[in-house]
């Protein structure tokens, strides 16, 4: 479990800058540079994923069953991943209607995964594992609103082809995830 919470402290600490210290963050890029300031996160955050994914196959394995979850969970957890895999794909396609709605579509994503997983496992690595990640994506997502409202940050509200295209990789992709590579990717399947 040690690897686990090392990890997410690393990682989830550095994606944390700007909700604690947004303007320490912004002195360090005028100091290092922006490449520089890049790369020491980058690779910080790639430690952190590491202890992350290390310690969590190691201490799913550990006893210590926090509660044993209804089957109908599970597949509450497949629908509102369905919907997480659609909010991820609306953070990388330009000029979707989703992320001109909801602004932080990776944040969502993150939150609708955490919970999920959350709903459809009991054991205590899994609750840190995505009770960590479910708090600091509402942290971060309050952070994100509160600093669009102060920049005045307005988005634009998209575009029809583009939403399609997005709501169809995220199918597909949740469709994969579904037909084998969480099991291959996690070790679990989804059903």
């Amino acid at each position: 479990m040690g690897y686990l919470i090392a990890g997410l402290v690393i990682f989830l600490g550095v994606h944390s800058v700007r909700i604690f210290a947004d303007g320490w963050r912004t002195a360090q890029i005028a100091k290092w540079g922006e490449n520089t300031w890049k790369a020491g996160y980058s690779i910080k955050s790639a430690v952190g994923l590491g202890l992350i994914i290390w310690g969590y196959s190691v201490a799913r394995l550990e006893p210590g069953l926090l509660w044993v979850p209804p089957v109908a969970t599970r597949h509450i957890a497949a629908t509102l991943m369905l919907i997480a895999m659609v909010l991820l794909v609306a953070a990388y396609v330009p000029k979707n209607s989703i992320r001109g709605r909801l602004h932080h579509p990776m944040l969502l994503s993150v939150k609708t995964w955490a919970f999920a997983h959350l709903l459809a496992n009991g054991n205590v690595a899994d609750a840190v594992l995505f009770g960590s990640f479910l708090a600091w994506a509402v942290l971060c997502f309050i952070a994100a609103k509160k600093r669009d409202r102060a920049e005045g940050k307005v988005y634009p509200l998209g575009q029809t082809m583009p939403t399609i295209v997005t709501v169809v990789l995220g199918v597909v992709v949740y469709g994969a995830f579904v037909m084998g590579l969480h099991r291959l990717l996690i070790g679990v399947p989804v059903f």
